[in-house]
């Protein structure tokens, strides 16, 4: 067992609270809210009290996203703007969901969202989202909406890359895009627009409605 009594969480959400492994600090451990997914469940739709408590877990949804056919089929590629999932890690706070943790000379990576926020939209930030853009191209991979905050960036021979942290999956109804190119394509397209939106949104000030 990982004793985490002693160590401070670098960054909270809505439903999980992230810690560095003590003896490994290139590890993220992310950490479910105790008893979230029960309210959550509690609090859904009729047809969605149906799944298992399970499914409200961002942890195991966040391993059934890992077991996706982009990152079973495009071997090395994957990594190169994905951080890596290691398994299940038994805390003194619960189950973790043990992550990569992308650090600079030692210092844990800025969000996107923390990076547009100090320096606006550089050139060298813009080449790094045009490089993450043409990867989710290449590699089909399914995510959420592309949220800034669920984005890191990484100081790599002298530019910039960025990684994706969280929020990986499909939030689509229907399956499609999980079982088919062509709908996954459309699928990915959309994710990128919704990112630029998001994006601009962020800078803008946040007015009215991002999407």
């Amino acid at each position: 067992m990982i004793d985490l009594s002693e160590t401070k969480p670098f960054a909270k959400g809505g439903n999980r609270i992230c810690y560095q492994h003590p003896n490994h600090k290139n590890i993220c451990l992310k950490i479910t809210h105790p008893g979230l997914p029960k309210k959550l469940k509690k609090e859904a739709s009729w047809y969605k009290k149906l799944r298992s408590e399970k499914s409200f877990d961002d942890n195991f949804r966040e391993k059934n996203a890992y077991q996706q056919k982009a990152i079973n089929i495009n071997d090395k590629k994957i990594w190169n703007h994905l951080a890596k999932w290691y398994g299940f890690e038994e805390t003194s706070l619960g189950i973790a969901s043990a992550t990569e943790l992308i650090l600079n000379d030692g210092i844990i990576a800025d969000t996107l969202e923390s990076y547009l926020f100090k320096y606006g939209k550089t050139k060298q930030i813009t080449d790094a989202i045009n490089d993450f853009e043409q990867w989710l191209r290449e590699t089909l991979l399914l995510t959420k909406n592309i949220l800034p905050h669920n984005l890191v960036v990484q100081t790599k021979d002298n530019a910039l890359v960025l990684k994706i942290i969280d929020g990986l999956g499909s939030s689509s109804f229907l399956k499609l895009p999980e079982l088919n190119n062509f709908f996954a394509r459309k699928y990915v397209e959309r994710r990128i627009d919704l990112m630029h939106s998001r994006i601009d949104w962020d800078l803008s000030g946040r007015q009215g409605k991002w999407k």
